[in-house]
C-alpha cells in the first residue's frame, strides 16, 4: 500500500465519491460510511452511494440516512422527472414567484395518473475526482451510476476482501491475509492520520465483528485483533451481530450446553480438592489426576484385617 500517494489523493480537492457493491453487508457498508464520514469531517465534497436500499441489517450504522441512489454533483444539471405516457400531458409551461421556479405540467384530459410523489429529482453532469468502491467486485457494476467512458479522468481506488473482486483501479487495497474490509479501513486511516472518532470506530466495529464472525472465524487475522483494540480504545462497544448468540460463560451454561450428562460425571469433571501435602508435593508442571472415588457399597481395604484396640487410660 502506497501510503504517499494516497496522502495525496486523498488532500485533492474536488468532489469524492465512495460507492458500495451489490452485495454488501454490514462489513462493506460500515466501511464505506465511515469513509464518507472521515471525509465529511475534513470538509470534503464526499457523497456515498448504493444502488440497492439499505438493510435492515445497517439499520444501526452511523450516517446510514447519507446513502443515496445516485451521485449528485454540486456543479451538475438538476433535472426534474416524471412519469410519462403518451397524449397525456397537453402542455410544460413555468413561472416565477417570489423567488421560485414553478415547472407547470398540464394534462389532456382531466387529470395525471402521477402525483407528487412520483417526482424524482435528480443532479447530473460532472463525474467525481476521486472515486472510492467498497466491495465493488467488478468494474461494470460502476455501469448503473456512471459511464466507464466517463471515469477516464477520475482516480479510482478499490477497496475489498481477496476473492472474486477483478482488482480494477488505479490503486488497489485487498490484503491477502484480510478477514474483513472494515480492518483494512481501519489500517488505511490509522496510517493517513485520519482521526477515529466514536460513530466512525464503532461502524469499523461493526463491520470487523460482522466479517469476522464475531470474530470466531478460523480466518479472523491478526490485523483484525489489533485493529478492533484500538477501536475500542476510541469509543467502539462490542456488539453481537444478528444471528450470532452470545457466547455462555460460568459452569452452570457450560453443563448446559451439554444435556446427556448424569450428575456423576459433572461430579467428575468439578472433582474434590487435593489434601494441602499433596499439592505441596508436585511441581508447578505437574498434571494433577482426579481423586478415585469410594463407592457407596465398596468395604474399607482394612476390613478383613485383625483388628487392635487401644483405650486411652492405663490399668494397673
Amino acid at each position: 500500500m502506497d501510503i504517499q500517494r494516497l496522502k495525496e489523493i486523498f488532500d485533492k480537492p474536488g468532489a469524492f465519491a465512495v460507492v458500495v457493491g451489490q452485495n454488501y453487508g454490514v462489513d462493506e457498508m460500515g466501511s464505506a460510511l465511515s469513509i464518507y464520514l472521515s471525509l465529511t469531517s475534513r470538509g470534503k465534497d464526499a457523497s456515498i452511494i448504493s444502488t440497492k436500499q439499505p438493510l435492515v441489517e445497517v439499520s444501526n450504522l452511523v450516517g446510514i440516512d447519507k446513502v443515496r441512489s445516485s451521485y449528485e454533483s454540486k456543479n451538475g444539471d438538476l433535472i426534474v422527472a416524471f412519469p410519462y405516457q403518451e397524449d397525456e400531458i397537453g402542455k410544460v409551461s413555468y413561472t416565477l414567484e417570489e423567488g421560485f421556479l414553478n415547472i407547470i405540467v398540464k394534462p389532456k384530459a382531466d387529470s395525471l395518473s402521477f402525483g407528487e410523489r412520483d417526482v424524482v429529482f435528480k443532479r447530473l453532469g460532472n463525474t467525481p475526482e476521486v472515486l472510492i468502491t467498497v466491495g465493488v467486485k467488478r468494474i461494470s457494476e460502476l455501469q448503473a451510476q456512471f459511464s466507464v467512458e466517463s471515469l477516464k479522468d477520475t482516480i479510482i481506488i478499490n477497496i475489498d476482501k481477496p476473492g472474486t473482486n477483478e482488482g480494477f483501479g488505479d490503486i488497489v487495497i485487498m490484503g491477502q491475509g484480510a478477514s474483513s474490509v472494515a480492518e483494512q479501513v481501519a489500517n488505511l486511516m490509522l496510517s493517513l492520520a485520519y482521526p477515529l472518532d466514536p460513530d466512525i470506530s464503532q461502524n469499523l466495529m461493526s463491520g470487523i465483528t460482522s466479517g469476522t464472525g464475531n470474530f470466531q472465524s478460523p480466518r479472523t487475522s491478526s490485523v483484525a485483533f489489533e485493529m478492533a483494540g484500538i477501536l475500542l480504545r476510541n469509543g467502539a462497544r462490542r456488539e453481537n451481530p444478528r444471528g450470532i448468540a452470545p457466547q455462555q460463560t460460568g459452569s452452570a451454561q457450560q453443563f448446559g450446553r451439554f444435556p446427556q450428562q448424569s450428575q456423576q460425571q459433572i461430579q467428575r469433571v468439578n472433582p474434590q480438592p487435593a489434601s494441602p501435602q499433596a499439592v505441596r508435593s508436585e511441581s508447578p508442571q505437574a498434571i494433577r489426576e482426579f481423586p478415585r472415588e469410594q463407592k457407596k457399597d465398596e468395604a474399607p481395604p482394612d476390613w478383613l484385617a485383625p483388628k487392635i484396640f487401644k483405650g486411652s487410660t492405663t490399668v494397673e
